[in-house]
């Protein structure tokens, strides 16, 4: 039979519980049987020992059967044990029944003690059983033989009191025990009904979420109903939904996005070389075209050239070779490469001109790379006539590179995620050919690698600024 977590964490504990329980009160009884014996046990041998006393004292008395029997006799209902006394051959000659001195049978009369017995006995001997069958139930017994000043055997005497009073406290000590321990072990069943169930519902939800999850619907949560480690787990495995929702999100609009950078261009290039085939397009317009299909293939190397970046990013392929460079350098040998750019759209420069030497630690290509896309960035997004400024603070820890355009700037709402891999900030993707929605996740990649940060201001209309932080060698 299948059980699910929570079922057999009940059976399992509260087999704990129960196993727990039994073996102390099979403990208990151990513990009071053992001293129970060892309490009739002393008992028993004063009995014998003062009945041996008598005996050798009295031994030659022609009374001396019914001087013992009225010893005995006062001893047995004195303490409600059964004395009697044997001769040397194990014939018992004398005990505390009525009958006896009646001279009717008693449960004594006739009866022997078996060569086994009295050879324990003469050392001490002590059981509990029937003793050779004198007796219906298993018995105390407690046998010395009685030994004269000179060492002779003058006889053994036995003293027995019944088992049966042991087992009536044993089931007694059952009884209460049971009767004691049912409130507080249910009580202990409820509670850890109850808890199992609190702390594997968690588990179950987590399950539930995980099967729908495998069917794309991420909408399920974990409710958080505790701060232990469960507590924890659950809101980690939100988190996690929360980003496999983010992501799978994003996997379709990249999907849809990459779907429309690559069919675009390739309907155009296709398009416009059957034209060229088939001769629609007559030899005058040719170079025209020719330049469309170019700039179109040019595209089409940007998407698969930023796709092949950001995974080699993002399994660690990459390998640093980190050298000392000027990083105001390599910020105006970005801005040179695109002065054409810059001059179509009338941008002015301002910031550069005024760097000092500032030198940083990193890998010189992977960081070119990020400072180019970030130029980039402000190239295309800065306004007609608008401004670039650049500045580089240098500190005992760590320099700073801010890069500032003006133009539309980022709305509040969409600051957080421009980081993200394939966001855009404007999703009609004829806002910007160019844009893959990766540029920025790899410059966000590229400083972390580095150990650095980068962080981006914005106001609505007026400027858009990035600040990347490199620590200092």
């Amino acid at each position: 039979m299948h059980f699910k977590l929570f079922k057999k964490l009940v059976i399992t504990i509260g087999l704990v519980i129960i196993i727990s329980l039994s073996a102390i009160v099979m403990i208990l009884s151990f513990v009071v049987s053992k001293y129970f014996s060892e309490e009739k046990y002393v008992q028993l041998s004063q009995n014998c020992d003062s009945v041996a006393e008598v005996v050798m004292n009295d031994i030659n008395s022609a009374e001396f059967k019914r001087n013992m029997f009225n010893i005995i006799a006062v001893q047995n209902e004195v303490s409600g044990v059964d004395t009697f006394i044997c001769d040397n051959y194990g014939r018992i000659i004398v005990c505390g029944c009525n009958k006896f001195m009646l001279g009717e049978n008693c449960a004594h009369a006739g009866k022997t003690m078996s060569p086994n017995i009295l050879k324990s006995a003469q050392d001490e001997y002590f059981a509990v059983d029937d003793l050779n069958h004198l007796y219906k139930k298993s018995h105390y017994t407690v046998g010395k033989a009685i030994i004269s000043a000179d060492g002779t055997i003058l006889g053994y005497v036995f003293s027995s009191t019944s088992a049966q009073s042991l087992r009536n406290l044993i089931n007694k000590i059952y009884e209460m025990y049971f009767v004691s321990a049912i409130i507080p072990l249910i009580v202990m069943l409820i509670i850890l009904y109850a808890m199992t169930y609190r702390y594997t519902r968690p588990l179950k939800s987590m399950s539930e979420a995980a099967r729908a999850m495998s069917k794309g619907d991420f909408s399920k949560k974990i409710p958080v109903m505790s701060n232990d480690e469960i507590g924890e787990l659950s809101v980690a495995f939100n988190n996690m939904t929360d980003s496999l929702a983010r992501l799978e999100k994003m996997r379709r609009s990249f999907i849809a996005d990459v779907s429309h950078e690559l069919r675009t261009p390739m309907t155009t290039i296709s398009g416009f070389i059957d034209g060229i085939i088939d001769g629609t397009i007559d030899e005058a317009q040719q170079p025209h075209y020719l330049g469309i299909v170019s700039s179109e293939v040019k595209r089409l190397s940007r998407v698969v050239e930023s796709m092949l970046n950001l995974s080699k990013l993002d399994s660690g392929e990459i390998t640093l070779n980190l050298i000392m460079f000027n990083i105001t350098d390599t910020l105006v040998d970005i801005v040179v490469s695109r002065e054409k750019q810059i001059e179509e759209k009338n941008i002015s420069i301002t910031g550069l001109d005024n760097l000092e030497k500032t030198f940083v630690y990193g890998d010189y290509d992977l960081l070119y790379q990020a400072l180019y896309n970030l130029v980039d960035n402000a190239v295309k997004f800065a306004d007609f006539g608008g401004e670039i400024s650049f500045s580089v603070k240098s500190a005992a820890k760590s320099t700073q590179i801010i890069i500032k355009n003006t133009g539309e700037g980022i709305p509040e709402d969409k600051l957080n995620n421009i980081f993200d891999r394939f966001y855009k900030v404007d999703k009609s993707r004829s806002a910007n050919k160019n844009s893959t929605g990766l540029g920025l996740y790899i410059v966000k990649t590229i400083i972390g690698i580095h150990s650095g940060t980068i962080t981006a201001q914005s106001k609505e209309g007026e400027y858009t600024q990035f600040t990347v932080t490199l620590p200092n060698k």
